[in-house]
């Protein structure tokens, strides 16, 4: 009679207990869920953030580079096209990438032309390096961000992976570079089969006005920096895109390759857990 009645009196307390604990487990499921497509959405702007940081990351390079002025001045003999010295050239590259970097909306230069001082820019291209200097911007926050997020990833990934198995990351690169491949392969397809047409296409996309339509007997911007260069420039920037991506793809690829084992090994070690306990 004793154990009956103690029975009777957990009974109450056991059934009370029970969709507690059911209410916990559907909450824990609940976390897990939305957790794993935290991770879900994370790794899709990982894999996104990585070909663009790549991208805006050597453009702002190049655009900051002095050998890029050099070579535009060099190979495309821009003293004759313009009528200016090479002093006045160089100091107006300067200018310009000092005009790319601070917070100037207009850039204004001047040079010697016929012994007076004048401005290197007409009203034209002064207005056309305002749009330039908007499309620089925009890439430049793209790089910073992209950048800054591939980072915080990589340092979170190793933070919150609690095995240390960072396989995920070196595939979630592979996928990345393989998105940025397909891009730039793209756009070095329609550029290699027709510059001309692209560049006047990209131009019509990105500006919304035709300010860009410049006279290359008149003009110095494009004097400077003749059509051929651009074509050079995209050139350069895909090859700087390709080293960098195939060097960080082999890196992870061989690292996949030497830990290809890590899986076979996995159920082993979970199986010297002790009875009625799970991985973590």
């Amino acid at each position: 009679m004793d154990g009956d009645g103690e029975a009777a009196e957990l009974q109450p307390a056991l059934d009370s207990a029970a969709p507690g604990e059911e209410n916990a487990a559907a909450a824990g499921q609940r976390w897990d869920s939305h957790m794993g497509f935290a991770r879900a959405v994370a790794a899709l702007l990982f894999v996104t953030a990585l070909p663009v940081a790549l991208v805006t990351t050597n453009v702002r390079l190049l655009a900051n580079a002095p050998p890029l002025y050099d070579y535009a001045f060099d190979h495309f003999d821009a003293e004759a096209a313009t009528g200016l010295s090479r002093a006045d050239l160089d100091a107006t590259a300067s200018a310009l990438r000092g005009y790319f970097n601070n917070g100037e909306q207009t850039f204004y230069h001047t040079v010697t032309e016929d012994g007076l001082e004048t401005p290197v820019l007409g009203a034209r291209e002064t207005r056309h390096m305002e749009d330039v200097k908007h499309l620089f911007v925009l890439v430049n926050r793209a790089q910073e961000a992209s950048v800054v997020y591939v980072l915080v990833y990589v340092v979170a990934f190793f933070i919150s992976t609690r095995d240390g198995n960072a396989r995920q990351l070196a595939g979630q690169c592979l996928a990345g570079l393989a998105l940025g491949a397909a891009v730039l392969g793209a756009v070095g397809i329609v550029a290699a089969f027709g510059f001309e047409g692209a560049f006047e296409r990209f131009h019509g996309l990105v500006f919304t006005n035709d300010d860009w339509r410049l006279d290359r007997a008149t003009d110095h911007l494009i004097q400077m920096f003749p059509e051929p260069f651009w074509r050079d420039a995209t050139i350069l920037l895909g090859l700087m895109c390709a080293i960098e991506g195939l060097a960080l793809a082999a890196a992870s690829a061989a690292y996949l390759m030497v830990t290809r084992g890590e899986r076979r090994r996995l159920p082993a070690s979970l199986s010297t857990q002790a009875p009625g306990t799970q991985a973590a």
